[in-house]
């Protein structure tokens, strides 16, 4: 038909006619056929700015926007006078195609030709810079238009809430509804930038607008709405708008069970998952949104049977399906699945290391996780600031100082040291690993600081006692007027507990309220019964505890307890251990302390009654290990360990040790072996103690005279604390030992610290 209307042109003779030409051009255009527009343009023997217009605007409208500026520029190098018609069709071509250049010479020449004042050209300004992420010139150029109609608040609108300036977007809103009546385009925009602030009250009034104005609401809409509703946690309203949809699409779905999980219903997940399955097939976003649900309801049958949809389905070669499940089986407690997953994956990204590394951390697998690390630079994969921060607690937990100071040297080269979450983590990294003074240069080399950085250096100080330090940071923190929180009081009062600064504590403790408004949390009472239990001021630990506004759990009672266990304070330790035993506490510490007690007592009827209540639990106490680097390797020892190399030299020493250690005054202190045995087996039971087996492993493979570095996972015991002094000063060595508590550091037969056992 189209074809045929030429045809009829060129036999009537009307071929060279400008005005008809001008109007073939446009028919082609409207028909799609700029092929044909283009033809007609080039046999012209004349043109007009009409002509050009034309063309442009035909290739514009069709998307053609490289075919739409080329034409643009050949009208201006003709001579052409570009009018508002030519501007307003070329303005989306700059747009589209981002020439951020061209569409700052079409701005100039629109403030040349005083075409400015025309609504389509200033609303294609507008539309252009948006996609040009200016804002400011968006800004400009709305509050200099006299004359705005609805296409320009729907621009502008839209285009605040898709930039991120919500709270923007909703005011204009507002504004807007005085004069006009918004489309469904700009009251969408406005819904998700509810969502996205949180705005409930407004999105309802948004919800009630669209309602009392009878928009006809497609299904997209509806997600929309769905998804605000969620978003601000309304729950009930965005499933009444979802019950109510005249049809529903995957979007729909996903949209609900995922406002179901964030909002931590994820038992509705799961029973709307079953319903929407009957119907319409998942796809990615609705396994990678229930695999979620799968590590808060813990539930492993319903995430194998997840994992089982998603590779009959296919999307187990999915890049985000295998990110999600590496970290539902890790957060399942299921390490040895998502490393499996992790190792059947075609294809990775940094988010799929990432994922694992921060498991192996959370796990404390530590030696799967730097190996991971290592894979992945081997890989040619550059690790981000996520993988630098999932990877320097690894080293922290075997205080593997090669791996920390390799590290650091890489975050220096990547550039990542101004990052200050990466300055804070290696702080808290160096710290760890017992490298104060290295913790200490990150800190100083900083040049921002914020509260957290702070906290973790006052922490710092406390963990190797040098709580006058942490103090003086403290004051530091305040007079750069950064503003403490309920974490750095935990910080300070710990440190203070470690040196046995009671007075201090307690001033931080009043201070909290009195000074920072700050409410006393059940961490900061527990902080001042440790102090205070620490110090020897069993009484009135007892009684702090007693006049707390807050229910008292068991790390309060297991601190007094602690104390009374070293003063040998039997009366008190046992009317405190039947408090413990009754609030029945789920870590196996706590019961393990109370069987301490009783064992020490020598009731061991009770001490059996507590074991057999930990075994029909499932609660196990984790097994006592220390570990030691030595020449860039890590060599772990448990209690009673014998399958290691050298044991007979490592065992000889330890016997050589103690025979020197018994001409100096050394005697076993078997309070300290909670087994119903003989006392000759007792002492070859603190023997095999494994920081025993580490210290005398070290001195065997390092120089003379070097010090030592051990770590252990659970608290030194007493008698080892005794030992270790000994050792110290027979071989002249300095030793510094990590415990779930803190560093001592034992020098010349003397310790940093002022533990008590």
């Amino acid at each position: 038909m189209v074809n045929r209307v030429h045809d009829d042109v060129l036999e009537m003779g009307f071929g060279s006619d400008l005005y008809i030409c001008n109007a073939l051009i446009d028919m082609y255009s409207r028909m799609n056929e700029l092929g044909n527009a283009r033809k007609v343009f080039d046999k012209m023997p004349q043109r007009d700015v009409v002509s050009w217009n034309s063309l442009i605007s035909g290739y514009s409208a069709n998307v053609y926007w490289e075919e739409a500026l080329e034409a643009f520029r050949e009208g201006r190098l003709s001579g052409v006078d570009a009018d508002a018609f030519t501007v307003a069709s070329v303005l989306p071509a700059c747009g589209g195609l981002m020439e951020v250049e061209q569409g700052q010479i079409v701005h100039g020449l629109v403030e040349k030709s005083g075409t400015k004042g025309d609504m389509n050209v200033s609303n294609g300004l507008l539309s252009m810079y948006f996609k040009f992420e200016r804002l400011l010139d968006c800004q400009r150029i709305f509050d200099e238009m006299i004359v705005r109609d609805i296409v320009t608040w729907n621009i502008i609108i839209c285009g605040f809430s898709h930039s991120g300036l919500y709270q923007e977007s909703i005011k204009l809103f507002r504004e807007m509804v005085n004069e006009y009546e918004p489309d469904l385009l700009t009251i969408t925009s406005v819904l998700q930038a509810c969502g996205h602030m949180g705005d409930l009250r407004f999105g309802r009034y948004v919800h009630d607008y669209i309602l009392e104005n009878r928009y006809e609401l497609d299904t997209t809409a509806c997600n929309i709405i769905i998804n605000m509703y969620a978003k601000c946690g309304d729950l009930a309203a965005a499933r009444q708008v979802f019950d109510h949809m005249k049809l529903w699409d995957l979007v729909s779905w996903n949209s609900m069970i995922s406002g179901y999980v964030e909002n931590g219903s994820n038992k509705e997940a799961v029973d709307l998952f079953k319903i929407m399955r009957l119907d319409l097939q998942p796809d990615s976003v609705t396994f990678v949104t229930l695999l979620s649900t799968c590590t808060k309801l813990m539930d492993a049958d319903f995430a194998r049977e997840l994992h089982c949809d998603i590779i009959k389905k296919g999307y187990d070669s999915t890049l985000i399906v295998g990110n999600a499940l590496i970290d539902m089986y890790a957060k399942c407690g299921k390490m040895e699945q998502s490393v499996w997953q992790f190792e059947i994956m075609n294809a990775r990204d940094i988010v799929t290391w990432n994922t694992i590394i921060a498991a192996c951390c959370h796990y404390e697998e530590s030696y799967v996780g730097l190996k991971m690390l290592s894979r992945m630079r081997m890989e040619g994969i550059m690790p981000d600031v996520a993988t630098i921060l999932g990877s320097l607690p690894l080293c922290s937990l075997l205080a593997a100082k090669r791996q920390g100071k390799e590290l650091h040297g890489f975050i220096t080269r990547l550039g990542f040291e101004s990052h200050v979450p990466v300055g804070n983590a290696l702080i808290e990294m160096y710290s760890k690993i017992g490298s104060l003074k290295n913790a200490i240069l990150v800190f100083e080399h900083m040049s921002i600081k914020d509260v957290v950085t702070w906290t973790t250096m006052i922490s710092a100080y406390g963990m190797y006692g040098e709580g006058k330090k942490a103090l003086r940071s403290f004051q530091q923190m305040k007079d750069t007027g950064t503003v403490p929180d309920h974490i750095v009081f935990v910080a300070v009062i710990y440190a203070c507990s470690h040196s046995g600064l009671v007075q201090d504590g307690r001033a931080c403790f009043n201070q909290m309220k009195k000074e920072h408004n700050i409410e006393p949390r059940i961490e900061h009472y527990a902080c001042m019964v440790d102090l205070l239990s620490r110090s020897g001021l069993l009484a009135e630990a007892e009684e702090f505890i007693l006049s707390m506004p807050l229910q008292p759990d068991a790390s309060m009672w297991g601190a007094l307890l602690s104390a009374c266990q070293a003063s040998g304070d039997t009366v008190t330790a046992e009317r405190i251990v039947e408090r413990l035993v009754e609030l029945n506490s789920f870590d196996p510490g706590y019961n393990v302390l109370a069987s301490n007690v009783y064992a020490t007592l020598g009731k061991w009827d009770q001490v059996r009654m507590i074991r057999k209540s930990l075994k029909d639990r499932g609660l196990k106490k984790d097994p006592g290990c220390s570990w030691i680097e030595i020449c860039n390797r890590v060599y772990i020892f448990g209690t009673g360990d014998r399958s290691f190399q050298q044991f007979k030299q490592v065992n000889d020493l330890i016997e050589d040790l103690n025979r020197t250690m018994d001409k100096e005054g050394y005697v076993a202190d078997l309070k300290f072996v909670l087994h119903d045995v003989g006392e000759d087996e007792k002492i070859n039971l603190l023997y095999g103690h494994s920081e025993r087996l580490a210290i005398a492993f070290g001195l065997l493979n390092t120089k003379e005279g070097s010090p030592l570095q051990v770590m252990k996972n659970l608290r030194v015991c007493g008698d080892c604390h005794t030992w270790t002094k000994y050792v110290s000063k027979i071989v002249q060595r300095e030793i510094l030992v990590r415990d779930a508590n803190r560093f001592h550091l034992f020098k010349d037969g003397t310790c940093s610290c002022r533990d008590r056992w």
